[in-house]
């Protein structure tokens, strides 16, 4: 249902890549198998190994989708602006290169924003396998909040997920279209318009709230965004990593990437730096500790106060080396 050359194509979908590159073809394949309404395809790919570039170059061949590569990592903004500034579609989808779709997924997103005039529309976001059965995102908050007390201003940033962990059986049935304040990157369909007002996408959020800048630029010229929990889609994350994923991984989720984000995020908005940036600092290098660190240092055959040191020196090296492959990662780019 793909052609680069259907005058009649509404929607173009972004593939970019999130975290990893070894779901690739699942998701893809999933989009081609599922998707019955018709749409355009650009898909932005941001050095992945070699078996993935032969694969998506023969289902361009095939599909007839616009396949842009670069040779080094990309930011996941980055990645979203190259695809975007391709897009000569009424709306955009951008979805990530680990999600997995159902059948109607894309007309019912594409039905939501036709009805209510949305600029934004989010599917119902699920997570993990087995598929559809957890969700992730059924919408939520967003926005940035004034909170005066004497002759103190504090302005403190909203974010909040609905129903998030909750079983999909438990909670469709109580679901229905509806305005929200939040829509998640994991797959999100934009009015295209709205970017000639608010600009392309903040590529100074390198890897963490990019869905919350996007959410409050939209409301702040007065866009509105919808939930559409008659489109199921799926993020699945790693882990299991392959090794050939490790090397984006780590860079994607770099601690020099967050802090960036986070700094980028509080001076866009003027936002005081409070318990919540305090906390995420602290947080820094979670998901590595998370994917990397901790299921080695638990497959140890150690004793447990061992396994403990053990993490505690992987994390140490962790940050070294993180910090090695974001300077070398920089450097590659200033040069290409």
């Amino acid at each position: 249902m793909n052609s680069l050359h259907q005058p009649s194509t509404s929607v173009t979908l972004v593939v970019v890549p999130r975290e990893r590159f070894s779901y690739t073809r699942e998701s893809l394949e999933s989009i081609y198998e599922y998707t019955d309404y018709p749409f355009q395809l650009i898909y932005v790919d941001g050095g992945s190994p070699q078996h993935i570039r032969d694969y998506l170059e023969k289902r361009a061949s095939e599909k007839k989708f616009q396949l842009v590569r670069s040779p080094h990592y990309l930011s996941p903004n980055r990645a979203r602006n190259i695809g975007l500034e391709k897009v000569n579609t009424k709306y955009v989808v951008f979805i990530d290169n680990d999600v997995v779709v159902t059948p109607g997924w894309l007309k019912q997103l594409i039905n939501c924003a036709e009805a209510t005039d949305a600029t934004v529309v989010s599917p119902l976001i699920c997570q993990d396998t087995p598929v559809h059965q957890v969700i992730h995102c059924a919408g939520g908050e967003s926005g940035v909040v004034e909170e005066v007390k004497g002759e103190t201003v504090r302005r403190r940033i909203i974010e909040k997920i609905y129903k998030q962990g909750r079983s999909l059986s438990d909670v469709k049935p109580q679901l229905q279209r509806q305005e929200t304040g939040l829509a998640e990157f994991h797959c999100v369909l934009v009015r295209t318009e709205i970017f000639s007002k608010i600009g392309l996408l903040d590529e100074g959020l390198l890897n963490t709230k990019e869905h919350v800048d996007l959410c409050i630029s939209v409301a702040q010229v007065g866009g509105k965004i919808y939930l559409e929990p008659d489109s199921i889609v799926t993020y699945v994350p790693g882990p299991p990593l392959e090794l050939s994923d490790m090397h984006y991984y780590m860079l994607r989720w770099s601690d020099a990437w967050e802090l960036a984000s986070l700094q980028r995020l509080r001076d866009k908005w003027n936002l005081t730096e409070d318990e919540y940036f305090k906390n995420k600092y602290k947080r820094l290098g979670w998901r590595r500790d998370m994917t990397i660190i901790n299921p080695i240092s638990r497959s140890l055959p150690l004793p447990s106060i061992l396994i403990k040191i053990m993490a505690k020196i992987l994390r140490r090296i962790d940050r070294i080396f993180n910090h090695y492959l974001t300077s070398r990662h920089q450097k590659q780019v200033i040069r290409t």
